[in-house]
């Protein structure tokens, strides 16, 4: 007849991991009469020890899977919004919280609480969870990938983040910094309504991550690498090398379509540019004659020389400026020197 294991003794295992994780994390040592668990009496005795054996094993077991399984974005964690930073930044509006969509979101979220997750990665790569506990994740820091608006609306209302973690083998990627720059684009493409110039700039900005990352790309292949049409790469590269002159130019360039940004870029393609302002280089040499200064200044082709409380004729005063011109018609083609 097959014994099953009692829901008692199951219990029991869990119990006394959760005792070992307390005096683990509180390092505390225990007495040799305590440490030695007292041995089962009566009849099934063994019986009894196997199946907590096997029960504490099971608990393990179940452990490691459930740390597999949150590094692997198949768990949830459940993270306070101070422990998500967010150094990539949005690619919508800058006024985008003072938009109606996020405050009718902040209303969702505290009636009816946070449906999706945020994405995050762990700020250590390296990092795994509590072997003890793998769930609790308190003062870990992590990255925010996507999920802006609802971690913004999270620090709103103070409250906790649902959270899942991106995919290990992009976290270690040679170009994660495009990688997290697609996650955010993928989830914006799926779930807002991006305008045309915020669409353009993500667009272009994830181009330049792979170009500074070395990587050598066609129109085409990034264009299917992203799944977008080519045409549309060379219009967002300008728009995102142009993005402060778009917004200082054109107040309503969120509100704007993509034949109203054409438009908008040939006309500043067609205004004349000025050119930028040469920095005038400066030179100043001092010297004492006795107990009095004299300087010495040369800027944007100009010759000062300032000497204070020197008495000097009219004849000397000539007589100094032969030589000043005899040295700059003999030295003239010598290049200067910083």
């Amino acid at each position: 007849m097959k014994r099953s294991i009692p829901r008692s003794l199951v219990s029991k295992a869990i119990s006394q991991s959760k005792e070992d994780k307390h005096q683990h994390d509180n390092n505390e040592i225990t007495a040799p009469s305590e440490a030695v668990p007292k041995p089962l009496k009566g009849a099934g005795s063994a019986w009894k020890a196997g199946a907590l054996a096997q029960s504490q094993a099971a608990v393990e077991q179940s452990r490691e899977q459930l740390a597999a399984d949150i590094l692997n974005g198949r768990h949830e964690l459940n993270l306070s919004p101070d422990q998500v930073s967010d150094p990539l930044g949005s690619d919508r509006r800058e006024d985008w919280m003072e938009q109606e969509a996020f405050k009718a979101l902040v209303e969702s979220i505290e009636a009816n609480g946070q449906d999706t997750p945020i994405l995050v990665w762990p700020e250590d790569p390296n990092w795994t969870p509590d072997p003890l506990d793998p769930t609790d994740a308190d003062h870990v820091p992590f990255i925010l990938l996507t999920g802006r608006r609802r971690h913004a609306a999270s620090v709103q209302l103070n409250r906790k983040l649902r959270a899942i973690l991106a995919p290990p083998e992009l976290r270690s990627a040679n170009n994660a910094q495009f990688e997290m720059l697609f996650l955010r684009f993928r989830e914006n493409e799926a779930r807002e309504n991006l305008g045309a110039f915020e669409r353009l700039l993500s667009i272009g900005e994830m181009y330049n991550a792979l170009k500074e990352a070395g990587e050598k790309l066609t129109a085409v292949a990034f264009a299917s690498r992203i799944g977008v049409h080519e045409s549309i790469v060379s219009r967002a590269r300008a728009v995102f090398a142009s993005k402060d002159e778009i917004l200082n130019t054109f107040k309503n360039a969120y509100e704007m379509s993509f034949r109203d940004l054409q438009v908008a870029m040939a006309s500043l393609e067609s205004k004349p540019k000025t050119p930028a302002k040469k920095t005038a280089k400066k030179f100043t040499a001092k010297r004492k004659v006795g107990n009095r200064n004299l300087t010495l200044t040369s800027a944007n082709g100009s010759l000062s020389v300032k000497a204070s409380g020197v008495p000097i004729s009219k004849i000397q005063l000539e007589e100094l400026s032969d030589l000043i011109a005899e040295y700059l018609s003999k030295n003239k083609e010598e290049p200067s020197k910083e």
